[in-house]
């Protein structure tokens, strides 16, 4: 640690963030980047930072400044570029918020998260691939090719947002285990397929049917290929609704085979942990699906429990289903710098699982007061929004720039996770990006 003081905090922070010293922000060490920022730290906070920060006395004491919070450490997975590493088994790797600029998020920048090894690339035959819907409630089991399906039902493409459920635990205090994502396990993009829907009434859906389990090929850590590392599902309801896909094509190619090549099921604004990659089964259950990362994963406590608080085994828990709003600024980047005058053009992404966004607001004075933002309406139904708004500086110094969005029930974005969990899940606080104006 001493060699790290002496390179003094911001170097070091950026050379190895979870390991810096943060001592000098009135943090303990354990904390890492998430920590708290003590109002007795303002004049460190400005030392740190190199710049005035004009709005220090409204900074919130939970958080820890954005021009620290950045990670940039890429690393190379064949068929991605510029995604930000966490880890290698399974491999997980977010996208940069910049990558969220363009309306859609391109194949080589949809995130990774996988729960078990990939299968190996030689075993996915695109033409002998096969399909098998199944379960109790399933009146005619039947087996399906991808020419099958491509044959038989109609095609439909959506613009879907697939969304990890551990999305922004970097930022969840206290820390819980877990991928430390920040905002970019995220992705918004043009499925092309078959609606679920059709292929299950194809088949037949008895009436008690409730929930509809995937399988695929995809093998657990220890390598023991007669288990499967995931198996989950959606309730009926969800899988009948118009946009669920069967899909092989992600925006006009073939789905990248680390994303779910080459037949995946994707269910727009509930978590990305239920859309079954290298998918080969589909069941209709009579019971909530009952796989492996159904009974103990993607669960929150049906009752607010203490941040930090140990939950036993017979805590009521409920299932993830609609992500909670949220919104990601991609423009500018955090660290940019602009010259006092400047209009700084603010542009991002906003979704709000099965609803929409209906208002967007930013903030250059740590919350403070808030400007609208305009948002446009989404492609179809379960595709993300995007949101811009023009701002300026009234002085040189360092600046945040946050935003926040608000859904069509009204719910807004917290600045920090409203609803502790064990598993750090559904953090939707608002994003904010660092700018030094001179």
């Amino acid at each position: 640690m001493k060699g790290k003081k002496e390179l003094g905090f911001f170097e070091a922070y950026k050379q190895d963030p979870l390991k810096a010293d943060l001592d000098i922000l009135g943090r303990t060490t354990d904390e890492s980047r998430r920590g708290f920022l003590k109002k007795s730290s303002l004049l460190a906070f400005a030392a740190i930072v190199g710049a005035n920060v004009p709005f220090a006395s409204n900074y919130p004491s939970g958080l820890i400044p954005a021009a620290l919070a950045a990670v940039d450490e890429n690393f190379k997975i064949e068929g991605k570029n510029g995604l930000v590493y966490h880890n290698d088994k399974p491999i997980t790797a977010e996208t940069p918020p910049q990558f969220f600029d363009s309306d859609f998020v391109k194949p080589e920048h949809f995130f990774v998260r996988n729960n078990g090894l990939m299968p190996d690339l030689k075993d996915l035959d695109a033409k002998n691939w096969k399909l098998v819907i199944d379960g109790e409630s399933c009146l005619n089991p039947t087996t399906f090719s991808i020419e099958d399906l491509k044959k038989k039902f109609k095609h439909h493409t959506y613009a879907l947002t697939v969304e990890c459920g551990g999305n922004g635990r970097g930022e969840v205090i206290p820390a819980t285990s877990g991928t430390q994502w920040g905002v970019g396990a995220v992705a918004c993009g043009r499925w092309t397929g078959v609606r679920l829907k059709d292929v299950l009434q194809s088949c037949g859906i008895k009436d008690d049917a409730v929930y509809v389990g995937y399988e695929g090929i995809d093998i657990p850590l220890d390598g023991d290929a007669s288990k499967k590392p995931i198996s989950r599902g959606i309730p009926i309801k969800k899988a009948l609704q118009e946009e669920t896909l069967i899909a092989w094509a992600y925006e006009g190619v073939d789905i990248p085979y680390i994303n779910g090549y080459p037949l995946r099921l994707v269910a727009g604004g509930f978590p990305g942990s239920v859309c079954g990659k290298w998918l080969t089964k589909l069941s209709v259950r009579n019971i909530v699906h009952d796989g492996p990362k159904m009974s103990d994963s993607y669960k929150i406590p049906a009752q607010p429990v203490a941040p930090g608080a140990k939950v036993s085994k017979d805590t009521k828990m409920k299932i993830i289903e609609s992500m909670p709003v949220k919104s990601v600024i991609s423009h500018p980047v955090t660290n940019s710098k602009f010259n006092l005058g400047d209009t700084l053009e603010v542009r991002g992404k906003a979704w709000a699982g099965e609803l929409e966004v209906k208002e967007m607001e930013v903030s250059i004075d740590f919350g403070e007061t808030w400007q609208k933002a305009t948002v446009s309406k989404p492609v179809n139904r379960l595709a993300w929004q995007s949101w811009k708004a023009s701002v300026k500086f009234p002085d040189k110094g360092y600046y945040e720039v946050w935003a926040r969005a608000t859904d069509t029930n009204g719910k807004k974005q917290p600045m920090v996770l409203p609803a502790w969990n064990p598993k750090g899940y559904l953090n939707n606080s608002c994003h904010r990006v660092a700018v030094y104006v001179g």
